[in-house]
């Protein structure tokens, strides 16, 4: 018995790297990220407020491994034009995406004073193994709620951030609009649209449907 005992005991802590090393779920990624943002946040805000490059850096480093950056790039391209795109012109682009995404996000975290931020539990039986949504509540110091739900997919057998909605403003699709209306009106010409992508980032940040993306009404 007592050798049996033993030997179950061998297998368990054998087994127990196996279990610390397991991919979390898509629920645990977005709870772990944004705990390490907000208590990064909480340490070096005034710094990041004098030298907002430093804060882009570090959300970067924090979030920049979760989000599927290839994915969303394609995605604001869409099909009609990223087919078109060399592989140099779609890794510009999402480099210029990610770089402008934590701009956009990050200016609105740099107003963030201790506001309740809740990811809510699961709220149902997943369908989709490969894809699910994580949904958040942001409460402002007015009290307002404002619903955050993120849409993850599995990317090589790990869970990645595709896109994103805030208060009902699907991130997604406004900087597919936004890439499409830049195309238009740059006569189709590709490199002068990737090129000219944080401008475009920046007109949304400006506009009512950019405030209410960030968090402001």
């Amino acid at each position: 018995m007592v050798s049996a005992l033993r030997r179950g005991l061998l297998v368990l802590l054998a087994a127990f790297p196996l279990f610390a090393l397991a991919a979390p779920s898509a629920q645990e990624l977005v709870q772990q990220t944004t705990d390490e943002l907000l208590s990064d946040l909480k340490v070096n805000k005034e710094q990041y407020r004098s030298n907002p490059s430093a804060f882009y850096d570090s959300l970067n480093r924090i979030i920049g491994p979760v989000v599927d950056a290839d994915g969303i790039s394609r995605s604001i391209m869409t099909v009609k034009y990223s087919r078109g795109a060399t592989p140099e012109q779609l890794k510009r682009f999402q480099d210029n995406f990610k770089r402008s995404l934590m701009q956009f996000y990050g200016n609105a975290l740099l107003e963030y004073n201790n506001q309740d931020i809740r990811v809510l539990p699961p709220s149902g039986k997943q369908s989709d193994p490969d894809r699910t949504s994580v949904n958040m509540e942001v409460r402002d110091s007015k009290g307002t709620v404002y619903p955050v739900s993120y849409t993850m997919t599995k990317v090589n057998g790990e869970w990645m951030l595709r896109n994103v909605t805030i208060n009902g403003i699907n991130i997604g699709k406004l900087f597919r609009d936004q890439f499409a209306d830049a195309m238009q009106r740059n006569g189709n010409d590709l490199d002068k649209t990737i090129n000219g992508w944080a401008q475009v980032v920046a007109n949304a940040k400006s506009t009512d449907a950019g405030q209410k993306a960030a968090g402001h009404e």
